[in-house]
């Protein structure tokens, strides 16, 4: 059966070991699509086969593999071809975080990682598994970096990359602030340096502050600095936004870093939300170090 516009959608969640792939497969269950985790890749066109013969209103289709599953696993570009020849369009969702963070899970749940084969280091098994995925990851079609999400900011990613992807819908664009001296956040599509605005944190009364507040918001939108930035950014979006749709993006993240991530990145983050907003784009905001 070759899919067309109205047939349901096939996405392949995957990701490092550790990074939230069964969470991620449980929301997208919750969501009504029909979910397989673990499947050998192999094994996905007869999967959508078989699940459009036995229910041909299904929403969607989500399959998780990952590099683990060594004998099938090398053959996926091949099938990913094959998939598309059937007009099957897998869309890709990498789930990703620091080496730091998935190595403080497995601490914690004292469980091995699953590519150790009880000869390698935590550290070593997560850095074969880079390697593994590292094509799949750069085909992907949304990065979702989950070092310091939540549970329950995972799930509201998650949806909004499902729900804000539907054929036809507008473009999804997140707006990430961060901390330059905390590293950059993994998976952002375009970054921008914003460290050459004055910095409220050397203002006594801004300093225990955010850029959530009021006062700081005003602060730094004060500086013509910042002015003439969010004049000439808006104005490079202008331009690149349309094209990125032609391509077919669904989402996009944009990140936005200053030094500690607290006071000017989350400022010019809610201010180019806002005029992307009322540009008619769905935007977000994700402030990732604010609290740190």
């Amino acid at each position: 059966m070759a899919q067309n516009e109205t047939s349901p959608r096939l996405l392949i969640v995957t990701g490092v070991a550790g990074a939230g792939k069964a969470t991620a497969i449980r929301v997208l269950e919750d969501l009504g699509l029909y979910c397989v985790d673990n499947l050998p890749v192999v094994l996905a066109a007869s999967v959508m086969e078989m699940a459009l013969a036995r229910e041909p209103g299904l929403k969607g289709i989500a399959l998780g593999i990952d590099g683990r599953e060594r004998l099938f696993f090398p053959d996926w570009p091949r099938i990913f071809t094959e998939l598309e020849r059937l007009h099957y369009r897998p869309e890709v969702i990498f789930l990703d975080a620091s080496d730091e963070v998935l190595m403080r899970r497995y601490s914690e749940t004292r469980r091995p990682h699953p590519m150790a084969g009880g000869a390698l280091t935590v550290a070593q098994a997560i850095r074969r598994e880079r390697q593994a995925l590292a094509e799949l990851r750069d085909r992907a079609d949304r990065v979702i970096d989950t070092s310091a999400l939540s549970v329950h900011e995972l799930r509201e990613l998650i949806t909004a990359a499902v729900l804000g992807s539907n054929r036809g819908a507008p473009m999804m664009i997140e707006l990430v602030s961060f901390g330059y001296k905390y590293g950059m956040p993994i998976g952002l599509d375009v970054v921008q340096d914003v460290r050459f605005i004055p910095n409220p944190f050397f203002v006594e009364e801004l300093r225990q502050l955010t850029g959530l507040d009021p006062k700081v918001r005003d602060w730094v939108l004060a500086q013509p600095a910042a002015q003439r930035f969010l004049e000439q950014f808006q104005s490079l979006l202008d331009t690149l936004l349309p094209m990125y749709e032609r391509e077919g993006r669904s989402y996009l993240s944009l990140g936005l870093g200053c030094t500690g991530g607290r006071h000017r990145s989350p400022v010019l983050a809610e201010e180019l939300r806002a005029r992307l907003a009322k540009s008619g784009y769905q935007a977000s905001t994700r402030h990732q170090h604010i609290a740190m």
